[in-house]
C-alpha cells in the first residue's frame, strides 16, 4: 500500500500529465528521479516515440560510475541531456518534472539544459 508521500506524488504527476504534451517540433522532457539514478528522456507523445534520452547508467558517460542521484550530477546530466537533443535536432522541449517538486536536483537539471541551449 503505497505511503501518503507516495499518493501526493501520483496526483502531482497525473495532474501534471494532464497538461503536458509533447509533439514532433516540441518533445517532452520526462525527468526521473530514483534513490540511485537520474533518467531523461525526449518524447514525442503524438507517436509514442523517445527522440532522445539519456541516463546516469548511460554507457557514452566517460566516468558514469561516480554519478550519483544528486545535485552535482543532475547538473551534469542536464548539460548532457541537452547535447543528447542537440545531436537530434531538438532545440524547444516542455519540461516534465514527473510528480517532483521543482528544487534541488529537478531544479539544477532545468537549469544546465537551459545554459546549454535547450528552451523550456
Amino acid at each position: 500500500m503505497p505511503t501518503l508521500k507516495q499518493k501526493h506524488e501520483q496526483l502531482r504527476h497525473w495532474r501534471i500529465r494532464k497538461k503536458v504534451k509533447g509533439t514532433k517540433e516540441r518533445p517532452r522532457m520526462s525527468v526521473r528521479f530514483t534513490n540511485e539514478n537520474i533518467y531523461v528522456q525526449f518524447i514525442d507523445d503524438s507517436t509514442g516515440v523517445t527522440v532522445a534520452a539519456a541516463s546516469t547508467l548511460s554507457k557514452s558517460i566517460s566516468d558514469r560510475d561516480k554519478l550519483r542521484a544528486n545535485v552535482m550530477s543532475a547538473k551534469r546530466l542536464g548539460t548532457l541531456a541537452a547535447e543528447a537533443a542537440k545531436t537530434k535536432g531538438i532545440s524547444k522541449v516542455v519540461f516534465d518534472r514527473s510528480g517532483a517538486k521543482f528544487h534541488g536536483k529537478v531544479k539544477a537539471l532545468a537549469d544546465a539544459a537551459r545554459e546549454s541551449g535547450l528552451q523550456f
